[in-house]
């Protein structure tokens, strides 16, 4: 191929760019690696720190719930979540210490009801959910509201 192609300079330094950029590329995702290997350590009894796979939260946590009320409550170290409606005490422990690396004291649940909502002649129904309310260990906090 190379008695019938000749390859000129810009081209020849277009190809050293491209294997430089890839080169670079391939560098930052290896740090990434490491980075989420770093990123989500936890202790377990032998003291060694393990990569932490999220499974359980996404079926029982909903999101955080962010009210007047649930400000006041961080102060207390308390959280507020909603959760789906097959949430059980227990699992929305686990699941709150799998995502936040926090040790929970106490949850409490409360059932809200749904509620008949109109709008003109149409009648439906907003749907209802369940309310957690997550005590934390003191000296511990967990950053819902980003800064």
């Amino acid at each position: 191929m190379s008695l019938f192609f000749k390859k000129t300079k810009k081209e020849e330094s277009f190809k050293d760019k491209k294997k430089s950029t890839s080169a670079k590329a391939s560098a930052d995702k290896k740090e990434r690696k490491v980075v989420e290997e770093k990123s989500a350590p936890i202790k377990t009894t032998a003291g060694k720190a393990k990569k932490v796979d999220i499974k359980l939260a996404p079926s029982v946590l909903s999101r955080p719930q962010i009210t007047e009320k649930a400000t006041f409550l961080m102060e207390k170290n308390q959280y507020i979540f909603q959760a789906f409606k097959t949430a059980t005490k227990p699992e929305v422990k686990k699941a709150v210490q799998e995502v936040y690396g926090v040790v929970v004291e106490k949850v409490r649940i409360i059932n809200v009801d749904r509620k008949k909502k109109r709008l003109g002649r149409t009648t439906g129904w907003k749907k209802g959910y369940k309310k957690a309310i997550v005590t934390i260990k003191k000296g511990q906090e967990i950053e819902i509201i980003p800064r």
